[in-house]
């Protein structure tokens, strides 16, 4: 009696083991797909789950038994969507002013979750965050991937590297004013041997990416915004080091001439690159660099800034490069140059990311090639392209989905209403049975 008793018990743990293991399954039932790999979409799919991978895809594929069904037969479902120039460790506030004097890296630090959990409930399963102090950015990541934290799967770049007076030093303010007393802790650097040294920092602190500033910007007080800011050879070390230690390079850079010299140093990435001509883009297509094109923010920033106090010589930078962005960067979508999709959020409010696609559409690309940029194309900039990117057998479960098909009206990216992210649900506003 008592062995079978046992033997009972032993029957019925292993029976609910076995329901638990099986619980792991789900099942999408797509009414519309994007593949983004063939630049198509698919009707009635449907999307096995078994943890957090895709197992299989297509239609008419036979559910198991004791899978969860989740019902998005009426929505357009598609791969989570990646940003690749994010700043998730800061949003600028109302007073530029404030920013500087009054915040700490704590300020920023514990209103940064909130900015990552608004960027994944918009459908941006993963990001590359370009530029971060106090290594915030490095924190973040680790609790998103240990689980303290809900966000979007993040790489991250630690201090943005750049020259003294440059656009990632402070400038316009008291000299006598003491920044950091800690003088390594910095992206600041001159010379290459300083410059392979703050490379070598910021990969010993964590960076998955290396970013540095080419050129100048719009966002600092210092006012050259197209001139190089560093010579080729201080570019070439830069990108030569990270190169060595398995990292690649985003380059900060709008102006013609810097473009050139950070390609030919050898940038995976331009970020802005708002000022290219005709050679910068052949060049790009020769280097197979992506173009990283934040063509939204400038509208924001232009409405905006002034009411936050931010001086009119960053304006009058902004107003620039705004007339000149649409004409260059609309020629170099048409020239047929690689595309990533990145939005400089921080600039503006996290959450808002996905506002750029109808923008990236009025400078040129399709709809699909505007998801492809933020899905496929980015996947394979971050060298994630065999995990994520793609709703395809053996990749990661990052799955959103929206009520209407956005290769027709691609604003409705703007409301995403189903995200999942290796295979958990963190939102879901359509119907599920």
């Amino acid at each position: 009696m008592k062995n079978k008793l046992l033997f009972t018990i032993f029957f019925v743990l292993l029976s609910v083991a076995a329901t638990i293991a099986q619980t792991k399954l789900k099942a999408i039932k797509a009414g519309k797909l994007i593949d983004v790999v063939n630049g198509i979409v698919l009707t009635n799919q449907v999307i096995l789950i078994d943890s957090n991978r895709i197992t299989r895809v297509g239609a008419g594929i036979t559910i198991p038994p004791n899978t969860e069904i989740i019902d998005l037969s009426n929505a357009t479902v598609l791969p989570g969507l990646i940003d690749c120039h994010t700043h998730l460790s800061f949003q600028a506030g109302d007073n530029y002013y404030e920013d500087i004097f009054r915040k700490t890296p704590i300020d920023y630090a514990v209103r940064a979750p909130a900015y990552l959990k608004r960027t994944l409930e918009a459908g941006f399963t993963m990001c590359r965050d370009l530029g971060s102090h106090d290594l915030i950015d490095i924190s973040l990541r680790n609790a998103v991937n240990d689980g303290s934290i809900i966000g979007p799967r993040m790489l991250v770049s630690a201090f943005p590297i750049g020259s003294t007076g440059g656009h990632m030093d402070i400038t316009g303010f008291n000299p006598d004013l003491s920044w950091k007393s800690n003088k390594d802790f910095t992206g600041v650097a001159d010379g290459v041997e300083e410059i392979r040294k703050r490379v070598r920092n910021n990969i010993k602190w964590g960076a998955d990416w290396i970013k540095f500033a080419a050129s100048g910007g719009v966002l600092s007080e210092e006012e050259t915004l197209g001139k190089p800011q560093y010579t080729f050879e201080e570019m070439k070390a830069l990108c030569d080091e990270a190169h060595m230690w398995g990292k690649k390079v985003a380059a900060h850079v709008y102006g013609t001439e810097a473009i050139k010299l950070a390609l030919k140093a050898g940038v995976s990435s331009i970020e802005h690159g708002s000022l290219i001509d005709d050679e910068g883009i052949q060049l790009m297509k020769e280097k197979g660099a992506y173009l990283i094109a934040d063509v939204y923010i400038d509208d924001y920033i232009l409405n905006e800034y002034a009411k936050k106090g931010y001086p009119e010589k960053i304006l009058n930078k902004e107003r620039m490069v705004k007339k000149m962005q649409l004409i260059n960067i609309s020629k170099a979508y048409k020239a047929g140059v690689k595309v990533a999709y990145g939005t400089d959020a921080g600039g503006y409010p996290h959450g808002w990311n996905a506002k750029q696609f109808p923008y990236m559409v009025t400078f040129g690309l399709t709809p699909m090639q505007a998801i492809q940029s933020a899905t496929i194309n980015a996947a394979d900039l971050l060298d994630w392209k065999d995990k994520t990117g793609s709703i395809s057998e053996g990749k990661l479960a990052d799955i959103i989905a929206v009520e209407k098909n956005p290769v027709s009206d691609i604003k409705v990216l703007e409301e995403v209403k189903f995200v999942m992210k290796e295979g958990v649900i963190y939102k879901n506003e359509l119907n599920r049975q």
